[in-house]
């Protein structure tokens, strides 16, 4: 999650490169490495049912592919604090929808964990503010955090079976024909250009980092903690990103978000000491 938040820097220098080429680049690569490291790791094959594959493909479009294009429609309507103080209340979302798709014998203490997930909401909110947008914008932030919740819950019934490493492989390979696809109806050949060397920094950092390895980190959280617990390091995604502005020049923390890293940290602590 602190790379995801890190990230919204980086992604600033991809402004200008088309959205659905861009992505599909990024995941081409993505799916390149995840395909290397599964053959060098020679796990055993297993073969996902049809009700599987759907779930596979459910979790692609909507946690890969719609979530970056509701992301870009939001903006277009909104501002990014706004869209990011709507996607922060993914904590909440999980802490209440993850005992309905995660399966375990241990039940977490709810009531804790849903009240730790308000703390960690409200203080990711002060971390972001929130400015001026349309319903138009409020409704595609809510359907980016929608998005972003079914990243993690739809995973979470795939984990005990195929693992870490082969849920994000698959995810990753199918996201890639519905980008090209998606791009070439809507923008042709334009999708794709030779990116500039800042671009090109930019691809291999979301390709390599933020899904290789973030994606591995993620749902190894997801099997160990659970959906309810892992959700609240969700709010490290506005203080990493705070932390990484700051860190590159482009923008100081002041006494309110300063007072909202703080309020994520009570929340996080809280949530995974009394679950």
């Amino acid at each position: 999650m602190s790379i995801l938040g890190a990230s919204t820097a980086v992604s600033a220098h991809l402004t200008r490169y088309p959205v659905l080429g861009g992505q599909a680049l990024r995941y081409t690569l993505a799916a390149a490495v995840f395909a290397v490291i599964v053959r060098r790791g020679d796990l055993p094959r297993i073969r996902p049912t049809a009700r599987e594959w759907l779930q596979l493909v459910l979790l692609s479009a909507t946690g890969l592919v719609l979530f970056n294009v509701f992301v870009l429609a939001a903006l277009r309507h909104t501002d990014a604090a706004t869209l990011g103080s709507v996607v922060a209340c993914s904590p909440l979302v999980l802490a209440v929808a993850g005992p309905l798709v995660a399966r375990t014998g241990k039940r977490l203490r709810t009531g804790p964990v849903i009240g730790a997930a308000v703390l960690v909401v409200a203080g990711s909110a002060m971390v972001q503010g929130f400015g001026p947008g349309s319903a138009a914008g409020i409704v595609f932030a809510v359907l980016t955090l929608v998005c972003e919740a079914l990243f993690s819950l739809l995973a979470v019934p795939l984990l005990p079976k195929f693992g870490a490493l082969r849920v994000s492989a698959h995810v990753t390979a199918i996201a890639v024909p519905i980008l090209l696809v998606t791009g070439l109806a809507t923008d042709g050949t334009g999708m794709l250009r030779v990116p500039t060397l800042a671009e090109t920094a930019a691809l291999l950092y979301l390709a390599l980092p933020l899904t290789v390895f973030a994606f591995l980190l993620w749902y190894r959280a997801l099997s160990g903690l659970g959906p309810q617990r892992a959700g609240l390091l969700i709010g490290t995604v506005p203080v990493a990103a705070c932390a990484a502005s700051a860190a590159l020049g482009v923008g100081t923390p002041g006494p309110a978000q300063l007072a909202g890293v703080a309020v994520v940290v009570v929340g996080i602590v809280f949530g995974l000491v009394k679950s």
